[in-house]
């Protein structure tokens, strides 16, 4: 007889632009105990030598263990959690490994959408908050790192009004399902 999941930790990945902070933030909102770990802020958290994590495996080595300690605390503590960062196929998989003998489920979601609407809502943002190119760049990245489409939610269509459908799939769906 399987163990029931006690807990899920959601990870909502993709490019930059895409609504994986509107998505996460929305989520998070629906759980009676959740947690909200931005990867943003966990990376941004290292100050002097911080370097960009998509040039130095230390510093997403390091943004990784830091995500994986929190998540491992907020489920001791009773929560489900929600992690809202780029990652990629082998960072879901890590992460669900590194919490197999939690009793947690981990669901792995990659919002998408086309180059150019990525573009779009990316000059939408604060000039501070833009990431430009690198939106495209990332695209082309989780394509190279085998993605596989059952994790993948296209939001091409979604606008914040329709949030809620996106949640309901995200929740409900077992194709998103790691482990």
């Amino acid at each position: 007889m399987s163990k029931i999941a006690a807990h899920k930790v959601y990870i909502i990945s993709g490019p930059a632009g895409v609504g994986k902070s509107t998505t996460s933030k929305e989520l998070t909102k629906t759980f009676k105990n959740s947690a909200y770990i931005s990867g943003d802020y966990i990376s941004h958290m290292h100050i002097n030598g911080r370097k960009k994590p998509w040039e130095s495996s230390e510093e997403m080595s390091l943004i990784w263990d830091n995500i994986l300690s929190l998540t491992k605390n907020f489920i001791k503590y009773g929560n489900d959690v929600i992690v809202d960062y780029v990652t990629f196929p082998k960072e879901a998989e890590w992460i669900s490994e590194n919490l197999k003998s939690l009793n947690v489920e981990v669901i792995y979601v990659v919002l998408w959408t086309d180059k150019k609407t990525l573009l779009t809502r990316d000059n939408m943002r604060v000039p501070s908050a833009r990431m430009g190119e690198r939106c495209v760049i990332l695209v082309d990245e989780f394509i190279e790192a085998g993605l596989n489409e059952k994790h993948i939610f296209d939001t091409s269509n979604t606008s914040l009004d329709e949030i809620s459908y996106a949640i309901s799939e995200i929740t409900n769906n077992p194709k998103y399902k790691l482990n």
